[in-house]
């Protein structure tokens, strides 16, 4: 799953410590971003159940699974098809969000940890990638306060040189990677999930394992020191996803102009924006670009139980796609 899930194999807990990283960058985000889509306005709006969405000018990949008859057809699609054994494809009408198939993600009972998931190199680098997926969580889901990732990433050089893979900080130079995924609900005997976040590897990242970005602006670790967002930052409230219902689950990053602070991550569930972190600082160089997108899950500690996950129509795109749009 290369830089989305898969490179956060074997992550421990996360340390809390906080690093004041001087900012070579200027601006202070005054004026404010661009304002942002929302609803079934974007790419997906033209076509129908995703129909010919693959041939949008605005489109680098598209995956419905349709026509994947077996894991191993996932090959010809994705670069790096991580623990295949783990993976089936479902035809069962109730964990299919559209169409006839979908990805199917079952998570043995177990302590060891293990990594689950797609990922897709581009073709040509990026500066703005937004990446749309359906995904739902199995009823009775429910995994200990550990370290899990889930969901979709997006990320550049993140296993490019020696700084490649978890635990080795991004310096604006080698890497950054953002993940729009569930936490664990706190304390750990509460029903899982817990609400959405960002998992972030940046510059001025607080932890060698990275940090999380909340809606409301709360950053993990050290949560009594704001996040940089800037004077135009909006606070939202935490959304907690369902288990066993479908969500169409939209992130975009936006890399900043080096030497300054436009960097922008946006989250969107079922089209209503749900999270706008602007004001950040993801680069220092021009030539770190958005290279690599991915779905999948990975848990540190499963030993409750079997767990499932399932994806479906994934789009990656220069632009906002929304959710499907049916006709």
């Amino acid at each position: 799953m290369g830089a989305s899930l898969v490179a956060l194999v074997a992550v421990p807990t996360f340390v809390a410590v906080c690093l004041l990283v001087a900012l070579p960058t200027t601006g202070c985000g005054d004026t404010p971003p661009p304002p942002l889509p929302e609803g079934s306005t974007g790419l997906a709006s033209r076509y129908p159940g995703d129909a010919g969405i693959e041939k949008d000018p605005a489109v680098l990949f598209h995956a419905g699974f349709e026509d994947c008859r077996t894991v191993s057809d996932l090959h010809s699609t994705w670069d790096a098809v991580v623990h295949d054994g783990n993976m089936r494809i479902t035809e069962e009408a109730a964990n299919v969000h559209a169409g006839r198939r979908a990805l199917e993600i079952v998570m043995p009972q177990q302590r060891e940890p293990l990594s689950v998931g797609l990922d897709r190199t581009l073709a040509n680098e990026e500066d703005v990638l937004f990446l749309r997926f359906y995904a739902k969580l199995q009823e009775g889901f429910d995994v200990p306060k550990n370290s899990i990732h889930n969901g979709g990433g997006i990320s550049a050089g993140y296993w490019r040189g020696e700084s490649a893979g978890p635990g080795k900080r991004a310096d604006g130079r080698n890497k950054f990677l953002a993940n729009f995924e569930a936490e664990i609900a706190s304390p750990s005997d509460a029903p899982s999930p817990g609400p959405l976040d960002i998992y972030i590897y940046h510059p001025e990242q607080r932890d060698i394992y990275g940090d999380h970005f909340y809606p409301s602006g709360t950053v993990v670790p050290n949560t009594s020191l704001p996040g940089n967002f800037g004077p135009n930052f909006v606070p939202r409230p935490d959304f907690v996803p369902e288990l066993g219902r479908w969500y169409c689950y939209e992130l975009m990053v936006k890399a900043n102009t080096p030497g300054q602070r436009d960097g922008r991550i946006t989250c969107w569930v079922d089209g209503k924006l749900v999270a706008d972190f602007p004001n950040l600082r993801l680069r220092d160089i021009e030539t770190l670009k958005i290279d690599r997108f991915g779905v999948g899950l990975y848990i540190a500690d499963n030993s409750r139980r079997e767990n499932r996950k399932w994806y479906d129509d994934v789009v990656a795109a220069t632009s906002y796609i929304g959710p499907q749009v049916h006709r």
